[in-house]
């Protein structure tokens, strides 16, 4: 003998004493066994149901074929090849729809696989979406979602086989107890060891998620037209729109198809068993279309932050594009994302920054704070992909943007940055013009002023954006001084609460803000130039 048959004699002798030791003990008479491959539930689920599941789930040699073999020898009723577990009508399990026990799709139809370990096709089909996708991983979480109508089956055929055999003696409703294990968790059971061999980490509770996401539209459909919740939904709506019930069918179809499984769960939990017998066929139909499987993967964002410095007055801080034309060069976020999006790889990304300036004001000082947020990223940063993004931005020739103290940090800071903007101080340098000269009574009346409080309503520049309202905002300080060799323009440093409008709090705004420096010296005032000097918070020092 070889070692070969020698290995699959061994297997066959397991899964035979498998099948010995379930039906001593907590198998029913072989018969009923027999009934419930005859209604078209799989192997696996009665092993699952049944509380050997752990067992079965190991043994390769456990199939269909061997089992009706087992059936054959020591039930009558199975011999001769009347075990309609083989027939190719309702090639699916009625009650996991194909999950614990996969099919493929062959040109003749939809065939179950012979070895029942053959879960390890999907987990093959995992392995090789995360290294299409890139991911870099150091291990694993798994989640998985069902269509309701599992659950839903399962409880058809659970109640079908009390009313079929209730009163034998063998019977009892604990058999058939929900507290044997459920389809998620064997699956769980059947999936993890073969998915961490595969991908070489090990499961746990990990940042990295794998979502196995089964549905089944047509069942689910079904499900979801019988629940009498929803059977009211349709009533009413019907009743508001009067006969017309051609005209909305489609969109109640699509609405019913996109209720949420825990709004179908929590319907099917309020039904009693009576209710449930009279709402739903015993047993279910057989199944003839396997589950549809979407396979996905989620990471939470990660967060990298920093301060920019804005050298030029032609770069805005987002995108800015007007009747399809761009306004500036180019932006601030558009920079530092493609930086970040060579390294990183994820799926989308937003980027927040504590206040912003106008594309034509510049930030100086020690910067703005900023962050981006990397959706489902495809590899976490090292401290040395991050130096390089800096330094790629830094060494820009067009040197329109520079970044400092670039670094990952947590999803706290962004929570801390948003609280805040409102409490923060700025200062800013503003080149202006008076309409007259300024006397040292006129520079030393600016200078003195300390916390000031102004009321702005919002400027006329962006009233076509922002709800028209009345702010209250301080300025803490002032300083101005004359500009070397001219007698109408100074450059004014302030210090003022966030949120202020600057260039409005010098020329007015047309008695919009109030007071102004116009209104303050008694003469026009026009900013000619600003920049942000410094942006006092903590954060990203």
């Amino acid at each position: 003998m070889t070692a070969t048959h020698a290995a699959a004699a061994e297997s066959d002798a397991e899964a035979r004493s498998i099948l010995e030791r379930a039906a001593a003990a907590s198998f029913p008479p072989l018969h009923a066994v027999h009934h419930l491959l005859s209604v078209g539930v799989c192997v696996r689920c009665i092993f699952r149901m049944f509380g050997a599941f752990s067992h079965a789930c190991s043994c390769a040699s456990l199939t269909v074929p061997f089992f009706h073999s087992f059936l054959e020898e020591h039930d009558d009723s199975a011999k001769g090849g009347s075990c309609s577990c083989l027939s190719t009508d309702g090639a699916c399990c009625s009650i996991c729809f194909g999950i614990l026990l996969p099919t493929c799709h062959q040109d003749e139809g939809v065939v179950p696989f012979d070895d029942i370990s053959r879960i390890d096709i999907i987990t093959s089909m995992v392995s090789q979406a995360i290294q299409r996708e890139g991911y870099q991983i150091d291990g694993f979480s798994l989640e998985i979602s069902l269509p309701a109508v599992v659950a839903a089956n399962e409880r058809a055929i659970r109640l079908y086989m009390k009313e079929k055999y209730g009163s034998e003696n063998w019977f009892k409703d604990e058999i058939f107890s929900q507290q044997t294990m459920s389809v998620k968790e064997g699956l769980r059971l059947l999936i993890v060891p073969s998915l961490e061999k595969q991908l070489g980490v090990k499961h746990g509770n990990n940042s990295f998620r794998i979502r196995l996401t089964y549905t089944h539209d047509d069942a689910s459909l079904k499900l979801k037209r019988l629940l009498p919740n929803d059977s009211n939904r349709k009533r009413k709506a019907e009743s508001r729109e009067g006969n017309d019930t051609r005209r909305n069918s489609t969109y109640d179809d699509k609405q019913t198809l996109s209720e949420t499984d825990s709004f179908i769960h929590k319907s099917l939990e309020g039904i009693q068993d009576q209710e449930f017998c009279s709402l739903f066929k015993l047993p279910p139909e057989k199944v003839s279309k396997p589950c549809h499987l979407v396979i996905s993967f989620l990471r939470p964002a990660i967060y990298i932050g920093g301060r920019y410095l804005k050298l030029s007055r032609n770069v805005s801080q987002s995108c800015w594009i007007i009747d399809d034309e761009r306004m500036g060069e180019a932006s601030v976020e558009e920079i530092i994302k493609e930086s970040v999006c060579a390294i990183s790889r994820g799926d989308g990304y937003k980027f927040h920054a504590a206040g912003r300036e106008d594309i034509d004001v510049r930030m100086l000082g020690s910067g703005r704070p900023f962050l981006i947020e990397v959706l489902n990223v495809r590899s976490i940063p090292s401290a040395i992909e991050i130096q390089q993004i800096s330094d790629k931005i830094n060494s820009s020739e067009k040197k329109h943007v520079r970044i400092r103290n670039l670094k990952l940090v947590d999803n706290e800071i962004w929570a801390m940055m948003r609280e805040g903007e409102a409490e923060k101080q700025k200062q800013y340098a503003a080149l202006i013009w008076t309409s007259s000269p300024l006397t040292d009574d006129d520079l030393q009346k600016i200078s003195v002023i300390k916390d000031m409080e102004i009321v702005q309503n919002t400027p006329v520049r962006v009233l076509h954006r922002r709800s028209p309202l009345e702010r209250k905002r301080i300025i803490h300080w002032m300083e101005i001084e004359k500009v070397e060799g001219s007698s109408n323009y100074y450059l004014l440093h302030l210090c003022t609460q966030a949120g202020t409008y600057i260039k409005e709090f010098v020329h007015g705004d047309l008695g919009r803000t109030n007071p102004s420096i116009g209104s303050m010296l008694r003469c026009r005032a026009e900013i000619l130039q600003l920049d942000v000097t410094d942006v006092k918070m903590d954060l990203l020092q």
